[in-house]
């Protein structure tokens, strides 16, 4: 092998792992899995007080009277769990809007200490005006 092959072949070597670790540490700190309130819900027990995101869908929303409290129900497939939500909340977050949030889950529900709503796409269809509202109850 000569002197030049070796070189190449070094540095090749170098820029592989240079680019491979960058590659690693910046997709590890910005990466984030959630799971599907069905794929909870179907054995709850499992998840208790274990940090998590979920996702899904928020219906039944309220608002507590002259605080920033919300209460509402995340769905997915025919699963529903209560959740809760003390903050300001996305424009975004209406009846049927995804939702992704970041708690814990417990026997009374799931206790949301991040939010985020998904963007409906703007090439999907509207249903109809009324459809998505906020829900304007209180508790």
């Amino acid at each position: 092998m000569s002197h030049k092959a070796i070189k190449i072949g070094l540095t090749s070597l170098v820029l592989a792992l240079a680019f491979g670790g960058l590659l690693y540490t910046t997709l590890g700190e910005s990466a984030q899995y959630y799971k599907y309130v069905d794929e909870v819900m179907t054995q709850p027990d499992a998840w208790y007080g274990k940090p998590l995101q979920i996702h899904g869908y928020a219906r039944d929303i309220r608002r507590k009277r002259d605080s920033l409290e919300y209460s509402f129900e995340l769905h997915r497939e025919g699963h529903v769990v209560r959740a809760t939500y003390t903050g300001i909340v996305p424009d975004t977050f209406q009846n049927d809007s995804e939702v992704v949030l970041l708690g814990t889950l417990s026997s009374d529900g799931f206790h949301a200490t991040g939010m985020t709503a998904k963007c409906p796409s703007k090439y999907e269809p509207q249903v109809g005006s009324a459809a998505g509202t906020t829900g304007s109850g209180t508790y």
